[in-house]
């Protein structure tokens, strides 16, 4: 087997350089904990970015897999396969919910795949209700929605829309939870408002529930597309399996991705029909999107999530995070605050957080940085109380001096 050094090496030789990666090399994993080449073990609080909600090897996953690959991997959209149109409807009937509207999927290959195909038909939406010029885009400063041309339009991130200009037109940017200038920026020309109801890559910050009213609000009385961007925060992080869910304020369009397939590539946008219906054959499409190998393995995800009671769980472990991340602001200099719920959280530190998670590494704990300050966590939802308490004494230990009680 290669050495670290010798793989390093490698992918500073051949790969592009766009990863500042950590310094181990991952071998395997099992539930919560993953293994470098060396054998040593990590506690998982990052899972792949938010992917491996059902942590790692999950026997039923590897199952179907190794069943499904052994039979049909890939087939062109030309044709039909069995599972494509059952997690079809298994995602719009559980977005549906209790309610009679009647939602339709196209799937991807990512989540950001999703967000470009949720532009374009909430374009195609737009122009069919006023015409060419109901063409005009209403994102949130602080956003992050992907790498590609449209969804960096719609990132209000200047550091990640750098050196990429121009990039798309008639996108207007507003402060979260800033309800004039939300006002103020959607018009009878808004053919979209895209947000995340949790920024995850924008440091863990949640649109208020008023907010999110208003721009559903708003929306409806210009016949615009209210799209919620859930890549991160959906399919069952928040404790619902959809993060809207947890808001109480219904989009047009979800796109999710991440998790889905519990590690393989596999994107969706999920629309009402109102939308769904101003799209026509050769007017999108995809290659691998919808491939009945990742089809299978998402329906089986979205079973073991029922199955195992894991929003159940994600509720009663992610209060005991919180809580104790809340008790750890309280007690440490260096911690200033708590933000997110469920297993979507985040402690915002007054030092820089890259260290943090440095030191994570070394004393066998996966953490993960954003927005240079603020810990991330995005752990598996198999995740237990005893693991959060191994998380907290790692970072006690990192985070040094305690509060001083004031005097009396």
């Amino acid at each position: 087997m290669d050495t670290f050094e010798q793989i390093a090496e490698r992918e500073r030789q051949y790969l592009l350089q766009t990863y500042n990666r950590y310094p181990v090399v991952l071998a395997r994993g099992k539930g919560v904990f993953v293994y470098d080449i060396e054998g040593n073990k990590y506690l998982d609080f990052v899972s792949g970015l938010g992917v491996n909600a059902l942590g790692h090897a999950h026997p039923r996953i590897v199952k179907t897999i190794r069943e499904q690959a052994a039979k049909l991997v890939h087939v062109s959209n030309l044709y039909y396969h069995e599972y494509q149109g059952a997690l079809a409807e298994k995602l719009c009937s559980l977005a549906r919910g209790s309610s009679e509207q009647e939602f339709r999927a196209f799937f991807s290959n990512s989540g950001t795949e999703a967000i470009e195909g949720s532009i374009k038909l909430a374009r195609l939406a737009g122009h069919r209700a006023g015409g060419n010029a109901k063409c005009r885009l209403v994102a949130l400063e602080g956003s992050y929605h992907g790498r590609t041309f449209g969804a960096l339009s719609l990132t209000g991130q200047q550091k990640h829309r750098q050196g990429f200009e121009p990039l798309l037109e008639d996108v207007t940017f507003v402060k979260q939870n800033d309800l004039d200038g939300l006002r103020t920026a959607v018009n009878d020309n808004t053919c979209a408002i895209v947000l995340e109801p949790i920024f995850g890559e924008g440091g863990i910050h949640e649109c208020s529930e008023e907010f999110l009213r208003e721009c559903r609000t708003l929306a409806h009385r210009h016949k615009a597309a209210l799209i919620f961007d859930e890549i991160q925060c959906g399919l069952g992080r928040t404790g619902t399996i959809f993060a809207f869910q947890s808001f109480g304020v219904t989009p047009d369009i979800i796109a999710i991705a991440k998790p889905l397939a519990a590690g393989l590539p596999l994107g969706a946008f999920i629309a009402r029909e109102e939308f769904a219906s101003a799209i026509a054959p050769g007017q999108h499409g995809t290659t691998f999107g919808g491939g009945p190998l990742a089809c299978r393995v998402a329906l089986e995800y979205l079973a073991i999530v029922e199955d195992e009671k894991l929003l159940d769980n994600v509720n009663k472990v992610g209060a005991y995070l919180q809580q104790e991340l809340k008790e750890l602001v309280s007690k440490r200099n260096a911690a200033v605050g708590v933000r997110g719920r469920g297993f979507i959280q985040g402690i915002e530190l007054e030092i820089p957080a890259r260290p943090i998670v440095d030191g994570g590494l070394a004393e066998g704990v996966l953490f993960n940085s954003t927005q240079d300050t603020v810990v991330r966590f995005l752990p598996p939802f198999l995740l237990e109380e005893k693991h959060v308490d191994k998380g907290i004494r790692v970072l006690k230990k990192l985070l040094g001096k305690k509060k001083q009680k004031a005097a009396a």
